[in-house]
């Protein structure tokens, strides 16, 4: 490879490199604000899942007569809504999710059941079209910073959906943010709200409660009525939830990927400099073994 040719390479992988580290830093600020809205929002959607909790162990069995609470006859149609980023280099986050809900779908369609699509992000509602599955909820453009009206549209058409019987269960695949450097894929079930999700002792490790005894509550409407009103709510906070660390996920995924790239980067910017020098050298030693070659022919 000429020396120019190694130059230019060289030139080209240090502007790549710029790029990779301003999104790096640019990735780095907005994981922290993502991070600083999932600490706001934990009391709040803890708050909602014990009160939802504390309503259905006081309605008993007329919770069951709730549409939302009550599982039907069979699970026919399970619709898996998929929730990924509208955009990629962020490594393996947007296509774990998109493997994890094939590997899902492909096991209820062993099981005799038949998958309903439903996606948030354009990397997920163009990886499932590609593979030619129909989708029944496309939602993009807000994957970056989810508001809670983005996370009330998705839990409508699902709400709607499951009321008129088009789909007998609803799961949530979400990449869960543990940390900068770690995000897990967690599949749970939104609908329906089953007596034991609400009422599990899961429930409670997680929102980090104590196991105190509790006053009793006078429910003013009947706990039914708030019931009522409070399933829609909970479904709504879970899937925002899900938007949220999905974002912040992304974001820590992005940082990683590109800190990855830039120190790539500068590995090949090194191997590429340690050719240029030995191009550069074999050119010297060459012009050198020319002008004693032709210092030799004039003697």
């Amino acid at each position: 490879m000429a020396l120019k040719d190694v130059k230019s390479r060289i030139a080209s992988v240090k502007n790549i490199q710029k790029i990779t580290r301003a999104m790096e830093m640019v990735a780095a600020a907005r994981l922290r604000r993502a991070e600083q809205r999932i600490e706001a929002l934990r009391p709040y959607a803890g708050a909602i899942r014990r009160m939802t909790r504390q309503a259905a162990e006081a309605a008993g069995a007329e919770a069951t007569r709730l549409p939302l609470l009550t599982e039907h006859e069979s699970e026919s149609n399970v619709a898996l809504l998929l929730i990924t980023g509208d955009r990629g280099l962020a490594g393996a986050f947007n296509s774990q999710i998109i493997r994890a809900g094939v590997r899902s779908a492909r096991e209820l369609t062993e099981s005799g059941r038949h998958p309903v699509w439903y996606a948030a992000g354009r990397r997920g509602v163009s990886s499932i079209s590609f593979r030619g599955y129909e989708l029944s909820g496309r939602y993009t453009g807000f994957s970056d910073r989810p508001g809670y009206a983005d996370a009330r549209s998705v839990a409508d058409d699902l709400i709607t959906a499951y009321v008129d019987g088009h789909i007998d269960r609803v799961d949530l695949i979400y990449n869960a943010y543990i940390s900068p450097l770690s995000q897990q894929v967690r599949q749970e079930t939104l609908l329906p709200l089953s007596h034991a999700t609400l009422t599990g002792e899961g429930e409670d490790a997680e929102e980090g409660e104590d196991h105190a005894p509790r006053a009793l509550v006078d429910y003013e409407p009947g706990p039914e009525e708030i019931l009522r009103r409070l399933v829609p709510d909970y479904i709504e906070i879970s899937i925002y939830r899900a938007l949220v660390e999905s974002a912040a996920g992304f974001f820590g995924a992005q940082m990683t990927a590109m800190r990855s790239a830039s120190e790539n980067a500068g590995e090949l910017i090194n191997d590429l400099t340690l050719q240029m020098n030995r191009v550069r050298q074999a050119e010297i030693t060459q012009e050198i073994m020319e002008v004693v070659a032709g210092a030799e022919g004039l003697s």
